[in-house]
């Protein structure tokens, strides 16, 4: 196999959710450049429509991941396209709370967002993989969901997070013989909307400097290799595996 067909995803489709921002957007952006055709689903459509006309082969799509319907519909259009290769569950949702007062209304939003939808988008792929013979599922997890936020009060988020890794193992394993393969990745401390606050403050951002072996948070880009492993050929013989992109975190 020849390094630039370990990397091509020409003729695949795709599908990319929370891709309006942050760390969907890139990836969307990075299964395209990679020759791969990308519906961007995310709820924010004047984001999509940016993103799509930036790069060639995004597709926005709206959807809620939370809505049965929409999801339903967002493999409909990927069926219409030539049928769903690679998923990647990017969509999420976190708050910082002690776990003594948080609101089991915003417990059970946390799993619904992390945990439920993506276990239900994940079937209707499967199911459409199956069909055609396999595909691929990247679920996008945490660092957060293999060790303790503490003293960072995200138990919700942890715990969904794991919940996730977890659920990968499961799938993996009862898809494998159908030809889907299921992974995760679980970033370490990278840029996004759900840390942009905490690495712009100086002082959590120095605790996250101090605690991470190489000494910063991730990068853009630094995700891309993890995801094109697991989304594509060069992967073909890898499931049910996590991977932490996290500048050595869990390591300690």
């Amino acid at each position: 196999m020849s390094a630039s067909h370990i990397v091509d995803l020409t003729g695949k489709i795709a599908v990319v959710t929370g891709a309006s921002s942050g760390l969907g957007r890139n990836f969307a952006a990075v299964l395209a450049a990679a020759g791969a055709t990308v519906i961007a689903a995310a709820r924010r459509t004047e984001l999509l429509a940016s993103l799509a006309e930036q790069q060639a082969g995004i597709l926005a799509h709206r959807c809620d991941i939370t809505q049965t319907a929409d999801l339903e519909a967002l493999i409909t259009r990927a069926d219409e396209l030539g049928g769903i290769d690679i998923l990647v569950n990017n969509a999420g949702w976190a708050d910082a709370v002690p776990a003594m007062t948080q609101p089991m209304a915003d417990f059970r939003k946390t799993f619904d967002i992390d945990v439920t939808a993506l276990f239900e988008l994940s079937v209707l792929a499967g199911k459409s993989m199956a069909e055609r013979g396999g595909g691929s599922i990247v679920n996008i997890a945490s660092v957060l969901g293999m060790v303790a936020s503490a003293p960072v009060p995200q138990a919700a988020y942890g715990t969904a997070k794991g919940a996730v890794i977890s659920m990968t193992r499961h799938l993996a394993c009862e898809w494998a013989r159908q030809g889907v393969r299921v992974n995760s990745i679980s970033p370490g401390w990278f840029p996004s909307e759900l840390t942009d606050k905490m690495l712009a403050d100086e002082s959590a951002s120095g605790w996250i400097r101090r605690n991470t072996p190489l000494g910063r948070p991730g990068e853009n880009g630094e995700l891309d290799g993890a995801l094109l492993l697991l989304a594509g050929p060069a992967g073909s013989f890898i499931t049910g595996q996590n991977i932490a992109v996290d500048g050595g975190w869990t390591a300690r």
